[in-house]
Order: structure tokens, then sequence, then C-alpha cells
């Protein structure tokens, strides 16, 4: 699926069916300004060559979608803003009908994804703002999960260090405003199953333990990011974890990591630290993402 929707399907015959008012070349192809009504109830209005939709256009669905930008041979490629059923909306690069190169995806709960695109993905490096807590992700994408180097920025302290498939792996520190920073890892273990859950074939959990090491005072932290690898070739589609959204949330999805469990109230003092110190050996990193999810917006657009 993907989000052309009835556009979509009506490519291929627009120019023997529907109505038409406008330019057209020798040949008599809609060629130059023009406007048409498709038999679906879709419009468009905007430049055409050789029977094409290409250059400027506005294209409005039936049920309420509109993309404005540009368009190549009949896709949108260039720029262009594309505003989804449910209100959200992507506005940046496009190439062959795909959210690809830098863009801006705006998603119902004001949750915000500002970064690169690579074939309807998120893919590169990009910063996902979580509107309910004011917290972001900042790092690396992969396939429209976030994997690599990264910064998970809270309001008073943020964590720094390596996700995998949208968890944090391995080393990292945690920096607190109040001027010093925890140093530790997070560790894969698998969740206790109850005697029901593991009678049935089921997969099991793994969540991320932090494991705290030291405290130390500031310190500098320079990302290092391996080389992006382009993704496999899919539908491109943006996996939104959780189920099938509108708008990439509900996607667009589910946003990053909240923070980990048990929110810390750090404040100056050495009773402060060693509070803390104890309590963060028991803490797990907890993951609530923000709600996205395309494929609502995509069957949205195919109603």
């Amino acid at each position: 699926m993907s989000d052309l929707g009835s556009e979509e399907l009506e490519e291929e015959g627009e120019n023997d069916l529907g109505e038409y008012e406008g330019e057209r070349n020798e040949m008599g192809e809609r060629h130059g300004h023009g406007k048409a009504r498709l038999p679906n109830g879709d419009t468009y209005e905007g430049n055409y060559e050789f029977g094409r939709r290409n250059g400027q256009g506005v294209y409005k669905f039936k049920n309420g979608a509109r993309y404005t930008g540009e368009y190549v041979k009949n896709k949108k490629h260039g720029q262009g803003t594309f505003i989804y059923p449910d209100g959200s909306r992507y506005e940046g690069e496009w190439a062959d009908d795909q959210r690809h190169g830098h863009g801006v995806y705006y998603y119902i709960n004001n949750d915000t994804y500002t970064g690169e695109w690579f074939a309807h993905q998120r893919h590169g490096q990009g910063t996902y703002f979580y509107a309910e807590t004011g917290s972001k992700y900042v790092g690396s994408w992969v396939n429209g999960q976030q994997e690599g180097a990264a910064e998970l920025i809270h309001l008073n302290h943020r964590y720094q260090g390596k996700f995998m498939n949208k968890i944090p792996v391995g080393p990292g520190k945690y920096v607190f405003d109040i001027g010093c920073e925890q140093h530790g890892e997070y560790r894969l273990t698998d969740v206790e199953r109850g005697e029901e859950e593991e009678e049935e074939e089921t997969l099991v959990s793994i969540v991320p333990k932090w494991k705290a090491l030291k405290i130390t005072e500031l310190a500098l932290w320079t990302p290092t990011l391996s080389e992006e690898q382009p993704p496999a070739e899919g539908t491109g589609q943006e996996e939104a974890p959780g189920a099938t959204g509108t708008g990439e949330p509900g996607e667009e999805a589910q946003g990053v990591t909240e923070g980990f469990d048990g929110d810390m109230d750090m404040r100056a003092g050495e009773e402060d630290i060693d509070t803390f110190r104890e309590e963060s050996r028991e803490n797990s990193y907890d993951i609530d993402q923000g709600n996205v999810n395309f494929d609502e917006e995509q069957s949205d657009l195919q109603d």
C-alpha cells in the first residue's frame, strides 16, 4: 500500500477518462495549464506535459486529502505538501511518489519528525519531538526505526548512547542538569512470563535493563555514527510500532522512547546523588513511543 490512493488507480487512464478543461498541444494531449476531474471524484489543477501531470499542481482527493507541489510524469517528485484525511501532513521532498529526502511530518497528536527520509520511511539523521512530554530523540534512523548513535533528551536530563530496533543497548550515560553524569550500560533480559503464557508458543519479550556503573562530572559527547546503508527495497511504507494508523501516527509513527521506569527528580546535593545511585540500579528502560501509524493513513486514502 502507499498514500497514492485513488490518484494511483486513475493515473493510467486520466487522458481518456474524466473531464478536462485547459491547454493542449498539437497532438491533442493535455499540455500546459489545465483542470481535470477524474471519474472517481478526485480533481487536479496544474501543469501538464504531453498528457501527464508535470510541474506545479494541486491534486484533491475525494476523501479530503490534498497534495500541493511538484510532479514529474504523473508522480509526486520534488518539493510538495501532502495533507492526509486525518489532518496530519508532510512537508518536504518527494521522489517517485514517495517521501524521500528531507522533510517534516506533523502528526495529529502534535508530535513532529524533522529529518531525512528514504523510500517513504524515516531513514538517516532526524529528530522526533514528543509533544505530550516535551522529550525528543535526536539521532540515527534505519527503515523507520531508531537505530544507531542518538541522544534522548528529556526536560531535566538526557540519555546518550546507541539504539537498536528502537531500544537502547550497550554502554551509555545519563547527563543531568545538576552537573553530573551517570555511566552504565543497557543489558537485554527476558521478561518473566506466567505459566499459562509459557505453555503457549509466543515470542519471548526482551527488555533493556539499565546497570549504573559510576557517576562523574560533565564531559563533552561526540556521537560516532556508522556509515548508513540504504534500506532494502520494499513497499515504501514507514512502519509504525503498534498498529496501523493515519498519517503515520495515531506514525506515524509511534515515536521514540519516553524514558526509563521511574522518573528521577534530580536535585543538587550529595544526599540526592546517593539516593539516585541506589534507585537507578532498580530502574529499567521503558519504551513508550509516540502514536504514529501509516497503514491507516494509507488505507484511508484508498477508501
